[in-house]
Order: C-alpha cells, then structure tokens, then sequence
C-alpha cells in the first residue's frame, strides 16, 4: 500500500478489523495526476498504473476535477466534493485547451521535419539517387514524426509509408541457419555414380540415348540406375546437350521496295467478298501503286485463279504502262506459271512477301480495310454484277474524291496524275491567307505535317542508311524501283 495514502481509523466502518479503504487528499490526487501524465508520455502509464495500485478511472476523475480547480487550494481532509456547472465549463475549455495546443505543436513538428524532407528528396531526385535513397529518407521522416509524438497512422499519412512497412524496417530478420541434411538413403554412392558414367560414355553406349541404355541393359539382366537418374548424373558432369540433326531453313529475305514515283512498284491482292448465301463468295483482284495510292486495276470474279490474275494484268499494264516492280503474297494465284511467265516475258520484277507475313504487303491489306468498313459495303451482294458494280464505284470514290492520309491528303489520282504540286500551294495560299486573318490562332508559321506528301512509298524501309546502302547493291529489284 502506498504510504502517502491515508486509511481509515481502526473501527470506524462496518467491518472493524478489515481491509481499510485508501483515501487521498487533493495534493495526493494532484501529485498522482502529474506523475501519470509523466509515465504516459514515456509509454510507462500502464507500470504506474500497476506500481502504485490505481485504476485509470481514478486518474480520469482526478484529471477532471484537477481541470476544474477544485484540487486546488485544499487542505488534508477537507472534502473535495463535485465541482458546479462553473467549475466544470473551465475544465472543459482547459481540457480542449491543452488538447488543441497538443496538436498545434505535433502539426508545428510535422510542417517542420517534412520542410526538410522535401528538400532532402528533391536534392536526391535531382541527383538521381534512386529509389533507395528516396524510401530511407522517407523512413527518417516517419521515425522523426513518430518520435515527436505524433501517432503512427498520422506519420503514415504524412510520409505514404504503410503502417506494416515503417514496423518491419530497421528489424532485420536473421540469416537463416543451413541444414544439415543428410543424404537420402537411396542415393548412388560416388563409386556407383562413376560406374554409370563410365557405362554412359564407354564405346558401346556413347551414341545411344540414357533410356535406349536402361532398356538393353535390362535385358542383359543389369540395373544399375533409374532413366532420370542417367539424365541427373550426365546433367551434373555437363553431358546433356542435344545431338539430334536439327534442320536450319534460311530465313526468308524481307522485301524492301521503294517508289519515288507513280508507275514504279504495284502491289496486288485477291480479297473475298461474301455472295448471295452462305458460304458463297466472290473474289476482287484489286492493284494498286505503293506511290500514288491510286487503284490502277479492279475487278469481280466468281473464282480465283491465275490465268485470270493474267488477264487482269494485260489489261492494266496496257493503260499504265508496266512498271518496274509487282509485289504480292504467296497464293496460288500470285505464284502461278501463268503470272510468273507474263511478268518474266515483261522483264517485270517479282517480289513476294514472307510467308505469314501479313505486314509485307501492307498497302493492300489497308486498302481492303477500307473498303470493308465503308459504310456503302453490303451485308452480301445479291449477284456477281452486283459485286462488280459496287467495286467499280468504290474505285471511283477512292481515286478520285478520297483524301488519303498517307499522301497529304491528297486524292490518289491529284498524285498519280501529277496534281498534287499545284493543289499543295493552293492549299499554302489559302492557310497564308488565313493566317495573316487570324495569327492568334496559330502557333506554328509552317503548314501541318499531315499536308505533306511523302517523296518516297516504302515497303519495309530499311533502319538506317547502312542498311539501305547494303541492299542497294544487293537487290536488283531496289535497283530498278529507284
């Protein structure tokens, strides 16, 4: 019992003789309420608690009357009693007093530590320190915080580091201790492992594979190990590399053409255009030139087939003139004896693309894509006249009032035909005009990139210039399209 407190006289309560009821006078309560406030802001409120037999009700109370001033200025003895509706309004305004100034000094702690953090990051982000050096110093911060008093989670907020990360840093967990395991009691003795390779490598053996091994010396009557076993051991002397004949096809030559104007490379394609029914299609042979854009050829068939790519190829060669190049995948019909015989006759290049390689012809797979997506393109078409009809309107529409995107904007026939000088300073004239209208509305004094036409139409442009040097003078088909 604490010998500051006091107890009651001997036989002055209804149970003389007993445990006596601890009293404290108001310097005692006091004296108690400093000294826990002393131990919670140590971490130590609990011990004190315990160490001098108090419950934390008491100190409340204590702390309440305290905030009220009736603790003081009493004497041993005097009654402390309840404090009126005065009394408690002050302690109320001390205890929000004392509460907001807590947190005015822990708020004045945290601007400050932080202040000096930002700066600290920012002197390592500009030294690009990483992120290391960036997560120590946050880790500082939050242990700065937290030693001011300012709670955890409330450091957590303020720095963005997780509770459970601020509580496993600095505990380094121990290095863990090895085993010592002993070896299995199935396991090949050094001697019996010297003999396998030995069995493994010696003449008879040293083609044959560990399983073609295990299975003639079973029928020798010899086991000495298991297949995996075989692979384990020859895997740990570096013996386990694969011996088969592997075949080693050349890779494929990537096409690189290239047209610096209309007439030089054309490109061409079959593409399905769904019938009357399922399942029933028709086939568009449509040709283009990389250059231009503009569709030099396009016509319906109801098959496929390379005599009439032939036809197709007469026809449009007679009005465009031949060019230097033709480029196409590798169907039947782009490979056929009829195609390639017509080409060779003309003295006309052939170029294919690799197999499964859809991005070597790519001007005509996006000139089908837009067709496709055209809004005029049907569900199905009734009939082979209707395909025909709705492909030669589509050509039309493409050639002549399709402002594509590749050629700045340009029609395919204002470039094919050689156009496309005389409407690019039309176009100059009128943003010039507008520009001298209306300069706030432009920051640049140059036309918009998209409005310039490309002097050169690519299929697979080479990375750099050594590259193109290289098959320049390797490829006679890059010879002729330049």
């Amino acid at each position: 019992m604490n010998e500051n407190s006091q107890e009651d006289p001997a036989g002055a309560g209804p149970r003389a003789g007993g445990p006596k009821r601890r009293r404290f006078t108001p310097a005692q309560k006091l004296a108690h309420v400093q000294a826990y406030e002393q131990a919670l802001a140590g971490g130590d409120a609990g011990a004190y608690l315990r160490r001098e037999g108090l419950h934390s009700a008491s100190i409340s109370e204590w702390r309440r009357l305290r905030d009220a001033g009736v603790l003081e200025g009493k004497e041993p003895g005097q009654a402390v009693g309840r404090p009126n509706r005065e009394q408690a309004e002050i302690g109320r305004l001390r205890r929000q007093l004392e509460v907001t100034q807590n947190e005015l000094d822990q708020t004045r702690t945290a601007l400050e530590i932080m202040g000096k953090t930002h700066a600290l990051l920012e002197q390592n982000l500009q030294e690009r320190a990483g992120r290391a050096r960036a997560h120590e110093a946050l880790m500082a911060t939050h242990e700065e915080l937290t030693g001011a008093g300012i709670t955890t989670r409330e450091a957590a907020r303020l720095t963005g580091i997780s509770r459970a990360t601020a509580a496993r840093h600095g505990k380094a967990r121990p290095a863990p201790t090895p085993l010592d395991r002993a070896d299995p009691v199935n396991r090949l003795s050094c001697a019996e492992r010297e003999v396998v390779l030995e069995v493994l490598d010696s003449p008879e053996f040293v083609d044959s594979t560990p399983m073609q091994v295990y299975a003639t010396l079973l029928e020798r009557g010899v086991y000495l190990c298991s297949v995996s076993t075989m692979y384990r051991i020859l895997r740990e002397d570096d013996q386990v590399v694969d011996r088969r004949r592997q075949a080693r096809h050349p890779a494929r030559t990537v096409p690189e053409l290239v047209a610096t104007g209309p007439g030089q490379v054309y490109t061409w394609d079959i593409t399905k255009l769904p019938g009357p029914a399922k399942g029933v299609y028709y086939d568009a042979y449509v040709m283009l030139d990389i250059y231009s854009r503009y569709i030099v050829g396009a016509i319906v068939h109801a098959r496929e087939s390379g005599p009439l790519a032939e036809e197709m190829m007469r026809e449009v060669f007679g009005i465009h003139g031949i060019p230097h190049v033709v480029h196409a995948d590798r169907g039947t019909s782009m490979t056929s004896k009829s195609v390639a015989v017509l080409l060779e006759d003309l003295q006309v290049t052939r170029s294919h693309s690799r197999p499964r390689v859809s991005n070597d012809n790519p001007y005509s797979e996006s000139l089908f894509k837009t067709a496709k997506y055209s809004p005029t393109f049907p569900e199905r078409f009734g009939s082979l006249d209707d395909a025909r009809a709705w492909m030669a309107e589509f050509t039309e529409w493409y050639n002549h009032e399709h402002h594509h995107s590749g050629i700045g904007l340009h029609t395919p026939a204002d470039v094919h035909y050689g156009h496309a000088d005389q409407i690019a300073t039309d176009r100059q004239a009128t943003l010039a005009a507008a520009r001298a209208a209306h300069p706030q509305r432009f920051s640049t004094n140059h036309a918009p990139k998209i409005l310039d036409l490309p002097t050169a139409a690519w299929i697979n442009q080479p990375d750099d210039e050594h590259d193109q040097s290289t098959k320049e003078d390797s490829n006679p088909a890059y010879e002729q399209a330049a």
